[in-house]
């Protein structure tokens, strides 16, 4: 049937981002497709092909190679299987089979001489080669169907070889009196090194979709609906629009709706960057992720399934992460022209030799050497050498990078986008004000503590932690009823109290008018109000004014000025108001034109595309609402003190709850870049140099073996240097 909407494939067999273009470039050439996307962390593709069947999009994947089907839109993504994966045990096992073959070398500055007789060298290396290397043929050749060269054809060729002319050499003289020149070590710890790097790249892969799932874990798997009359409790995909939902305090909201009875504070956090739970009544919207507070709700269902805001939120990720890398990888690109390069120098060199002299087993020892210093290992190391180090050092300083990739693109960052609320501010409400009408102000907050004493609700929290710093002792209240959406009222040591909200002062009849002043100063400075009234004889008076807010983390400061040294601008994205965003950004040394406030998340997505349309940029954040915008950034950031839905959809997550190390990661980024640039060099400076000793017959295998051993060792080193580093952030 043909498809008017956007489709989604479900895409199986794709190993790596030339995979994803392969797919994409099989897909354009599908007549009426307008565009085609491909997600390699959901092994999905999104295709705009109106009036195109799904069954010739299908057919358009499988002829490129990889298995499609139509995707189930109700259909999560699959969770990590429990025990070690397959690509792990290959590791291992490539592992333990490779080192008894590069213990002679390892030993050999030790004075130590020894080596494995060849029969068990070539049954160590035969299985690293034709069954753990399997992965690398298959690709190679899927590339060689589709005119592109990459890593993969250097690996097959180099390894194979090194592995032929060791198995060459091996039974030519098995008769012979002296040990042959055996290269199986080259062929065994190369493959163990590209498994090592492709592992890396699934582990990646996995924690992308993990974002997904976190995602969906915030839907609750049941929801309580009224049907004549009678609670029932229902799957939450069997609740339809228009029907009756109760939710309990303290439980998620399972549907969008709108309130028909009730009253509660909802904490929608996750959802809105709100850093306070918002006040809710009958007629006010709540969606579905959020909690609900203290009161008891019936909510008319509005929005079920994939069209609540949480699965727009979820569709949001999964098209964020549907770009295209950035990047492509340096070595794929020179690869594509290297690997036809060294096949034509080894055939020039063996009919070079062949014809000339006539010693045909010279030529082929010769064009051998050429293909056996052109094996990718020194190639291979590049990266994963300089990624290694890079990730090692990073994680001792506090940052995870879980998106190896990330470590070449966040040098590029040029712009870094902060959200405010658990980011740059602590994430939880603080009493920041405290003015009293007539009494002194530690009697005001004994009196408000008392008010408080057992609530859950972020605000009490605020006031009770504050008495406690402060060595207050709550006064004795009595009778403490919690009215919600109002405040919470009870009866002190003489005479009957309220704590609460403006509107409830107001419907009181309070006169506020005597801390006007300081009410307008803090509601220009984004704080949230409670008054303290008590009951006199002459009527209801105002005892106090508290003022509440998220304090700015002590560290935010100098992170921004950290990002300003590097040449990085930094910017302020929210959903909190642009009184509360103005506020914290004067604390922290933003401009005014560098806040962006009252974002929603598909508003937040929306100013970070636009952003990365013209540079580089980073997002940092620690909530379920920026989980989209930490997706579409050039590179995501997330505070490890936030949601899991963050951390997965970010490349990097900073373990402690320290914006400094933002700059820190991007320093380190651009110092790995900068080592993998020099790793390139060096493992191409062999080459350019031995490929020609070896074409001309001055170097035989061994010393092109030995060359090649050279390489690697000089990559390895030099990506060890990355351990000098030291991050700007401390305990």
């Amino acid at each position: 049937m043909p498809s008017e909407s956007p489709l989604r494939l479900d895409i199986e067999g794709m190993t790596c981002a030339s995979c994803v273009g392969r797919v994409e470039k099989a897909l354009r050439k599908v007549e009426g497709v307008r565009e085609a996307s491909v997600n390699l962390a959901t092994e999905t593709a999104t295709v705009l092909a109106p009036g195109v069947p799904a069954a010739r999009l299908l057919q358009a994947v499988e002829q490129a190679g990889y298995h499609a089907r139509v995707h189930a839109e109700a259909t999560p993504p699959e969770a990590p299987k429990p025990g070690i994966s397959r690509e792990t045990l290959h590791l291992w096992l490539a592992v333990l089979l490779s080192l008894p073959l590069a213990a002679p070398m390892l030993l050999m500055p030790f004075g130590i001489h020894w080596a494995l007789p060849g029969w068990a060298q070539w049954l160590l290396a035969t299985p690293v080669q034709f069954w753990l290397g399997a992965r690398f043929y298959r690709a190679g050749f899927a590339a060689l169907r589709a005119r592109s060269g990459n890593m993969d054809q250097l690996v097959a060729l180099g390894t194979s070889a090194a592995y032929g002319l060791s198995v060459y050499h091996l039974l030519a003289s098995a008769h012979g009196p002296h040990a042959p020149p055996l290269y199986f070590e080259s062929s065994a710890v190369v493959v163990t090194l590209i498994l090592l790097g492709k592992w890396l790249e699934a582990r990646a892969k996995r924690q992308a979709s993990a974002a997904i799932r976190a995602l969906q874990a915030l839907r609750p798997a049941t929801a309580r609906v009224l049907r004549d009359g009678v609670e029932t409790q229902v799957a939450v995909d069997a609740v339809a629009v228009g029907d009756t939902v109760v939710v309990l305090p303290g439980e998620r909201i399972p549907v969008d709706g709108v309130i028909l009875e009730g009253r509660s504070h909802c904490d929608e956090s996750l959802l809105s960057g709100e850093a306070l739970p918002v006040a809710k009544a009958a007629g006010d919207a709540v969606t579905a992720g959020a909690v609900n507070g203290e009161g008891r709700l019936r909510l008319r269902t509005t929005a079920v399934g994939a069209e609540t805001m949480l699965a727009r939120i979820v569709r949001l990720v999964e098209d964020a992460q549907a770009k295209k890398a950035p990047i492509q990888r340096i070595v794929d690109k020179v690869s594509a022209v290297f690997v036809p390069v060294v096949i034509a120098i080894a055939l020039v060199t063996l009919l070079g030799w062949g014809l000339a002299r006539g010693d045909w087993t010279q030529a082929l020892l010769n064009a051998v050497a050429v293909l056996v210093i052109a094996c990718p290992c020194a190639l291979g190391l590049a990266t994963p050498a300089a990624v290694m180090a890079g990730t090692g050092v990073a994680a001792r300083a506090g940052i995870l990078i879980q998106d190896v990739e990330a470590l070449e693109t966040t040098q590029r960052l040029r712009t870094v986008a902060f959200d405010k609320t658990g980011t740059l501010t602590v994430g939880k409400p603080a009493l920041l004000g405290l003015h009293a009408a007539e009494d002194d102000a530690d009697t005001l907050l004994a009196l408000a503590a008392g008010l408080q004493q057992g609530s859950e609700h972020p605000l009490a929290k605020a006031v009770l932690s504050a008495a406690h710093d402060r060595g207050i002792a709550p006064a004795a209240v009595s009778d403490i009823t919690a009215v919600p959406g109002r405040g919470v009222r009870g009866r002190g040591p003489a005479q009957a109290l309220r704590l609460g909200s403006t509107r409830w002062m107001e419907e009181l009849g309070l006169d506020l008018s005597s801390l006007q002043k300081q009410a307008q100063d803090a509601m220009a400075d984004g704080r949230t109000l409670a008054w303290l009234a008590a009951e006199t004889s002459t009527g209801w008076q105002v005892r106090g004014l508290l003022a509440f807010g998220d304090a700015p983390r002590p560290q935010a400061a100098e992170a921004i000025a950290a990002l300003r040294a590097l040449g990085i601008r930094p910017l302020l994205l929210t959903g909190d108001t642009r009184e509360a965003a103005l506020a914290l950004a004067r604390a922290v040394g933003l401009h005014a034109d560098e806040v962006q406030a009252g974002l929603l998340p598909q508003e937040k997505l929306e100013a970070i595309r636009a952003l990365a349309a013209r540079e580089a940029v980073g997002m940092v954040g620690d909530g379920v609402n920026d989980a989209p915008a930490l997706a579409a950034a050039t590179v995501g950031f997330a505070m490890g003190s936030g949601t899991d839905a963050a951390m997965q959809a970010a490349a990097i997550t900073l373990m402690r709850p320290d914006p400094r190390l933002v700059a820190d990661a991007i320093d380190l980024s651009r110092r790995c870049v900068r080592k993998i640039h020099q790793n390139l060099f060096w493992a191409f400076i062999y080459n350019v140099v031995g490929l020609p000793l070896a074409a001309l017959g001055w170097l035989d295998p061994m010393l092109a073996g030995a060359a090649m051993a050279l390489s690697s060792v000089s990559v390895v080193s030099n990506a060890l240097l990355l351990r000098r580093w030291t991050p700007r952030a401390h305990d």
